[in-house]
């Protein structure tokens, strides 16, 4: 799936670094999109040329947070089947239950585990949800 199309939501800029190089360079993704910040979320999102296929969420944003920025997704009939997996460094039990229970259909912890994500990854866009914390 070489044409995947790929939004990241992150205001690191080294987890940006890394991502883009990950799906770039190491898988061969090139429709990979980035929003620094979550201000104009949904607006930005609708305006994108392509509906992307998986969105990748960092929680802590602001001023939209990834509970509502999924939330917002969701309720939008045209993103019905998007994939939508978070990215936190809060991986206590507590909030990978309330992350299931959101409706994501995942979860990364940061830092990213590099060797794991490209399986993992796969297994996403095949469906099955996963709770990597480790």
């Amino acid at each position: 799936m070489d044409d995947l199309n790929i939004l990241y939501v992150e205001d690191d800029e080294l987890s940006c670094e890394v991502m883009s190089t990950l799906l770039k360079k190491g898988l061969g993704y090139q429709n990979l999109t980035i929003f620094e910040d979550s201000s104009d979320f949904m607006p930005r999102l609708i305006g994108l040329s392509s509906k992307p296929d998986i969105i990748f969420l960092d929680i802590h944003m602001e001023p939209i947070d990834g509970f509502e920025m999924l939330n917002l997704i969701r309720s939008n009939p045209a993103f019905d089947g998007t994939k939508i997996v978070a990215f936190t460094a809060s991986v206590m039990n507590e909030e990978v239950k309330l992350l299931r229970e959101a409706g994501f259909n995942g979860v990364f912890a940061k830092p990213l585990a590099v060797d794991a994500f490209p399986k993992a990854l796969s297994r996403i866009l095949d469906g099955e949800q996963l709770w990597i914390i480790k």
